[in-house]
């Protein structure tokens, strides 16, 4: 079985490379979008090698801690996580800069030919991230022997998605803020104007905040589930063969039935969202079936099965509710949308109501998915179902991260003067693209919650805690700080956005005010003053979110003891959870609700409802691709921390 994972993941990786090869071969006429495409992805590259510097030095640090502190082997597997996640939004960036240009050119034929050209960018990531974790999880088996040491894979994951989603995602929402507040709302250009100065910058941040990190946030979500099933299966339930069989053998069927599934959204007709959740609905169908042999033939008992779909059919129904709340084919936008009449404080009111409404039926479906997946199997039942919510990662992510590239490619098709029609065909896969984004963000969501619980019981074993006391103070205190670092991270994260914006908003007036002719079209803005300070702002904001995740578990262990460190890690998996649905949710909403004004509803472009719609999604724009997505990530790094660090407590 695990050198069937093994082929299937090299398998999965070369249709990765195949697709990209077919993605590089689609021409681009126009050599004004190509001049654009160029300056975005020339721009996407220069900030992540600013940033993969600095991670190079926190790595470093963290790779001599462990090496020398705790166990050298962990810290090389650290360094294959860290390499690994790196390498995964680093792939993701790079196909969605080749097929932004590619699917505005597309688009002048017709949208199914775009949403292919988008949806295969997204499949070139979404394979690389599967294919690259299972292939490392193996690697490190067949090199050390011990599934313990794969927790240092975990760490190294978390900790570079945490900094590519926090510098990414700060990147990408001071310069939309800029552009939408002096560009649509004080000055009245449209979206994407080439007259506006952050309108490279803004495209440059879709691909290092919503691809490449993105890429390393999926990467480690996978990687971490995988790791806690290996891990409490080989140590505790059905020994070393087995528990390290069956995962990978369920991962490597998810992975075929997403390829499947893959095939689902190239044929047919419907509308972009129908054929997404086409493919979504098979690969889900598909990879049910083949669980179901692979279970009952390795376990003898479909136990084991039952809590693996738990966990898939908890996926699903969260992928649904996120659909329900955050597209405005549905009620709850149109409704966020119409509060927009009344100006932008009854948008910011509804859109902050609709998200904290979104989050009861995600609980109780997971609430559900914990119940049943540890009647049939216990704690290991949880990590199985955690591993079936994500086993269709392939196709999932796919659908996500083609959001993006349609992004790109309406601003690419304004800049360039493309026309109406192909700039409306570009806004409607965009629109679709903010759902699925959100959905992928409620899977990340749901699945963190359910690694997260097995990560703390694994910390209980390894601290060798038999009970956590309710009644115990130290318990108590540490459930109190921990439901406030949820809230404290965050605290950072949208100030650093807010900072970074106001920075991007004085550019960008300064531009307006003192640019001879750069409203009338008669000069050029400068571009690169914009993506400046948004490279310099993110990588300088990004520190203090993210070292503080690493710091505070550590600080807690050693300072209160074990016993709070385990209330802490419950605390923040809690509100973290909560938080982060509300954050997703909102901020989706947020942005459909002003695409809906847009697509001629309540006045259209320009109009006061519009206006206020844009000021709402300034706010959802830090909740839903900064703070909201990084929350997931922040609650499994800190259990993965606090239990490399157990058996020094």
């Amino acid at each position: 079985m695990i050198i069937f994972a093994f082929i299937v993941s090299l398998v999965s990786l070369a249709f990765a490379f195949f697709s990209a090869w077919k993605l590089k071969k689609q021409k681009i006429e126009s050599k004004k979008v190509e001049e654009i495409s160029l300056a975005i992805r020339e721009g996407a590259l220069a900030f992540l090698k600013k940033e993969y510097r600095i991670l190079a030095i926190f790595g470093l640090i963290v790779f001599l801690f462990l090496g020398f502190i705790i166990d050298f082997k962990i810290a090389l597997a650290f360094a294959l996580g860290s390499l690994l996640s790196v390498a995964s939004g680093n792939i993701g960036m790079r196909a969605a800069t080749l097929a932004n240009a590619r699917t505005a050119e597309a688009l002048k034929k017709n949208i199914k030919k775009g949403l292919w050209i988008a949806f295969s960018s997204g499949s070139i990531m979404a394979f690389s991230v599967v294919s690259l974790s299972v292939l490392g999880i193996i690697a490190l088996f067949w090199l050390f022997k011990d599934p313990n040491i794969i927790f240092g894979f975990g760490f190294g994951a978390s900790a570079v998605a945490l900094f590519a989603r926090v510098g990414g995602g700060i990147y990408t929402k001071a310069a939309d803020i800029g552009a939408d507040i002096v560009g649509k709302v004080e000055v009245g250009i449209p979206e994407d104007d080439p007259r506006n100065p952050a309108v490279i910058a803004d495209n440059v941040g879709d691909n290092v905040g919503d691809v490449a990190g993105m890429g390393a946030d999926l990467f480690e979500s996978y990687a971490d589930s995988l790791i806690a099933a290996i891990v409490l299966g080989s140590t505790f339930y059905l020994g070393p063969k087995i528990g390290l069989s069956l995962p990978l053998g369920l991962a490597a069927l998810g992975i075929i039935a997403s390829l499947l599934g893959n095939l689902f959204v190239k044929i047919g007709k419907k509308s972009p969202d129908r054929q997404l959740n086409r493919g979504v609905f098979w690969a889900t169908a598909l990879t049910t079936i083949f669980s179901y042999f692979l279970i009952k033939r390795i376990t003898e008992s479909l136990d084991l099965f039952w809590a693996f779909s738990a966990g898939l059919f908890a996926g699903v129904m969260i992928g649904f509710i996120t659909q329900y709340y955050t597209s405005a084919s549905y009620q709850p936008t149109r409704n966020l949308s119409a509060s927009s009449k009344t100006g932008p404080a009854t948008n910011i009111i509804a859109g902050l109501a609709l998200g904290m409404k979104s989050v009861l039926w995600p609980v109780i479906f997971v609430c559900g998915a914990i119940y049943s997946s540890y009647y049939f199997g216990g704690l290991y039942g949880v990590s199985i179902a955690s591993l079936g919510m994500l086993s269709t990662l392939g196709i999932t992510l796919a659908t996500d991260s083609y959001g993006p590239v349609a992004d790109n490619a309406a601003g690419i098709a304004e800049m360039a003067g493309m026309g109406s029609e192909v700039r409306e065909r570009a806004e409607s896969l965009d629109a679709v693209g903010n759902t699925t984004a959100a959905v992928g963000k409620g899977f990340a969501i749901g699945s963190a919650a359910l690694t997260a619980l097995v990560l703390i019981a694994s910390f209980a074993q390894a601290a060798e805690i038999k009970i956590f006391n309710l009644l115990d103070p130290k318990v108590i205190i540490g459930l109190f700080i921990g439901g406030a670092m949820p809230f404290l991270f965050s605290s950072f994260a949208m100030s650093a956005v807010g900072k970074a914006a106001m920075k991007m908003v004085e550019e960008v007036r300064r531009q307006f005010r003192e640019i001879s002719g750069l409203l009338e079209g008669k000069t050029k803005p400068d571009y690169g003053k914009t993506v400046s300070i948004s490279t310099n702002a993110a990588l300088k904001e990004m520190v203090v979110p993210s070292s503080l995740a690493i710091i505070a578990p550590i600080i807690i262990g050693f300072w209160l003891g074990k016993a709070t460190l385990g209330g802490f890690l419950i605390g923040s998996l809690v509100s973290g959870f909560l938080l982060a649905i509300m954050m997703a949710n909102a901020g989706g909403a947020w942005d459909n609700a002003k695409k809906y004004i847009e697509s001629g509803q309540l006045g259209g472009k320009g109009s006061d409802p519009h206006k206020a719609a844009v000021i709402g999604d300034t706010v959802g724009d830090p909740f839903k691709d900064t703070a909201g997505p990084s929350l997931n990530i922040l609650i499994k790094l800190m259990s993965i921390i606090a239990v490399i660090i157990a058996p020094l407590l």
